[in-house]
């Protein structure tokens, strides 16, 4: 199982778009122990002095896809879910500087808590997607895939001309452009599709 990650894939309106479409995305990737599910909570890791957040939307991958091309793209996700994408930023800023690999920063465990998933049926349109994320009871972050750079095919298009897609690997599809912030301890996270609340849990 591979779980996969775009990076800067927001605007915050539509007429910014086209000028952010290099065609380069940015794709990371986060190791299996990263994830966790059930609404538990997430200790706060140890090492870091400076973790932040990023709700995004999750797409589960449901059948062997190579050289997908965009319009095949939908028919290989199976459900939406939504995900929480921690950076220990005093890490991954130390790897950036000497040009070094995201890993640490981003592939910690418990760097990727994850909801339950809604399959796609249940989802009119794609392109027109409403998320959000509070903490504390405040909303932080709001977001709606129609302000995606690149939306869920192109996305899947891409990924697959470099590597295999396969039945149960994830992808997080981008956090909005504002409101990405740092997280506490003792935070609670809440984060919802459309209103229906799917990921909710505590930093411990």
């Amino acid at each position: 199982m591979k779980i996969l990650a775009i990076g800067k894939n927001y605007v915050n309106n539509k007429a910014e778009i086209s000028a952010n479409k290099s065609g380069q995305q940015i794709i990371f990737s986060k190791p299996e122990s990263s994830l966790v599910g059930d609404n538990r909570n997430v200790p706060y890791p140890s090492f870091t002095k400076d973790l932040r957040y990023e709700v995004e939307l999750v797409l589960k991958i449901g059948k062997t896809g190579k050289n997908i091309t965009e319009q095949d793209a939908i028919s290989h996700i199976t459900e939406i879910g939504i995900g929480i994408d921690f950076t220990a930023k005093d890490i991954f800023d130390a790897s950036r500087e000497i040009k070094g690999p995201w890993d640490l920063g981003k592939g910690f465990d418990g760097g990727a808590p994850i909801s339950t998933f809604k399959p796609i049926a249940a989802f009119k349109d794609l392109n027109n997607i409403a998320f959000d994320l509070k903490i504390n009871g405040k909303q932080l972050q709001v977001g709606n895939t129609g302000l995606m750079i690149y939306n869920f095919q192109e996305i899947i298009a891409y990924i697959s001309k470099f590597m295999t897609l396969q039945p149960g690997d994830l992808i997080f599809t981008g956090t909005p452009a504002t409101g990405t912030g740092q997280i506490f301890k003792n935070d609670h996270l809440q984060a919802s599709i459309e209103g229906a609340l799917l990921l909710d849990f505590k930093m411990i």
